[in-house]
């Protein structure tokens, strides 16, 4: 396979893991692409205004990259816990479209920034890594920790507390549940996710716009989750993986892509109403995953 459309399929499965978090709650949040596109602006105006991250070698350092990540996660969260707490008052379809616009306003406040590169956007971000091997490989790494952080929330009591929500809530709050900071926790959360996911993809892609951030992203990222399942983390990223290879394979047809993606959020509830990975699967599935390490430790020991 090649190594550039893995990295972009492991980029699409962290944003499928975005979207994924406020489901845990219930909530239909569209807002993915708008923290994203936040990230990437972030690392974009870093790497190419401050001269004194780029290093001296001839790769940009590392510790660049996580520094930009770190503070896209910081202005993400701040933003999220702000508006969060406003837009979280919505429900259903009525959240979806608050968050959707949410997305545009981000979209056309920075399109019509000048220090953002306007509709041009910003160009010639450096690179950490020479190929594209290495971004697949930093990515995989990025996607195993966030789903092994997920695994860990789904047991903690706000993780439980999330499913509670999604079931019944005013169940939830008749047991005692605060679903108003724990809707906002996955809020949060969710928006940490796509803005450092966005601080890999602008160094990757080398240049950034805020038209990465638009609502057809809005749809895209929901396609990942509608398609692989939101009861369980391993549904996104499932999704995101095989949707996200699948344009390419379309891009002779163009905007037939789209289509596809529709077709998915449409049919896809009708054949899989949890998505392909329901939680029956993945109880099955799990063991399997873990026993993969421990043969592989057999094996070396033989």
């Amino acid at each position: 396979m090649d190594a550039g459309l893995l990295e972009q399929m492991l980029l699409g499965a962290l944003l499928g893991l975005s979207v994924y978090l406020p489901l845990r709650c219930g909530q239909l949040s569209l807002a993915t692409p708008g923290f994203f596109a936040i990230g990437g602006t972030v690392a974009a105006l870093l790497s190419t205004r401050v001269p004194d991250l780029a290093g001296s070698g001839s790769t940009y350092p590392i510790t660049s990259v996580l520094l930009e990540m770190a503070l896209a996660a910081l202005l993400t969260g701040v933003l999220a816990l702000g508006l969060g707490r406003v837009v979280l008052r919505l429900r259903g379809i009525y959240l979806a479209i608050a968050t959707i616009a949410l997305v545009e306003i981000l979209r056309v406040v920075t399109l019509n920034l000048e220090f953002t590169g306007g509709a041009l956007g910003i160009f010639g971000i450096p690179q950490p890594f020479n190929s594209s091997a290495g971004y697949a490989a930093f990515t995989l790494a990025l996607l195993a920790l966030i789903c092994w952080l997920c695994d860990r929330l789904e047991k903690t009591r706000p993780g439980r507390a999330m499913a509670a929500i999604r079931d019944d809530e005013l169940a939830a709050a008749s047991q005692g549940i605060n679903t108003a900071d724990t809707k906002l926790l996955a809020f949060v959360l969710s928006a940490l996710v796509a803005g450092i996911t966005g601080v890999v993809a602008a160094h990757f892609l080398n240049s950034w716009n805020a038209k990465l951030g638009n609502f057809d992203a809005s749809i895209t990222t929901l396609a990942f989750v509608v398609f692989g399942g939101s009861r369980t983390w391993l549904g996104p990223v499932f999704g995101g993986l095989l949707l996200t290879a699948l344009p390419e394979l379309l891009r002779p047809v163009g905007d037939l892509r789209l289509i596809v993606f529709g077709a998915v959020i449409l049919v896809g509830p009708l054949f899989f109403p949890q998505g392909v990975i329901t939680p029956e699967l993945f109880k099955w599935f799990k063991p399997r995953i873990r026993g993969i390490p421990t043969a592989a430790a057999q094996g070396v020991k033989q």
